[in-house]
């Protein structure tokens, strides 16, 4: 009997995560992902393109381990849908920063790298370092969180939701 190894049992656990995301918006218009359905401003591009972009900074932070703020990180426009923006350019974004993390993450070598992480406005004073699989793990954790913010926001957009669509 063959096991998997760690990486590829969070990685597995990540891509279940995106998917289940990911129901959220099938079948859906521009406007439709563009909506707000609640008093929150979410929307389901906005959550898209805000986990696209959580996900393409925490890629560069634990490949760099330079500790340095990526440009964009701390930008609120990331939680929101421009005008611009369209749902098949965002899922575009977010399968390419998916693929991204996948590759780095299997380029490790091992989950135990210790990664600086950068400087923001609620940082303790001193250095602050997370392992590889920390920051994996908080990817696993922020997509599970908006995933559960996207069912609400589709489910009060057109009634569907995530366990009747899979």
């Amino acid at each position: 009997m063959t096991t998997s190894s760690e990486k590829t049992d969070l990685l597995a656990a990540f891509a279940e995560q995106r998917a289940l995301l990911l129901i959220t918006v099938r079948g859906l218009t521009d406007a439709q992902a563009g909506r707000r359905t609640t008093v929150s401003e979410l929307t389901l591009g906005g959550i898209v393109k805000h986990l696209a972009t959580g996900e393409e900074m925490w890629t560069r932070i634990m490949s760099e381990r330079d500790g340095e703020l990526p440009d964009g990180m701390l930008d609120t426009a990331q939680y929101r849908m421009a005008e611009d923006d369209t749902l098949p350019a965002l899922l575009e974004r977010y399968a390419s920063a998916a693929r991204a993390t996948e590759e780095a993450v299997s380029a490790l070598p091992h989950l135990d790298v210790s990664v600086p992480l950068p400087k923001t406005p609620w940082s303790p004073p001193e250095p602050e370092f997370w392992s590889a699989r920390r920051i994996l793990l908080h990817l696993i954790r922020e997509t599970a969180q908006h995933a559960g913010h996207a069912d609400l926001v589709r489910e009060t957009l057109d009634g569907a939701n995530t366990t009747a669509q899979r």
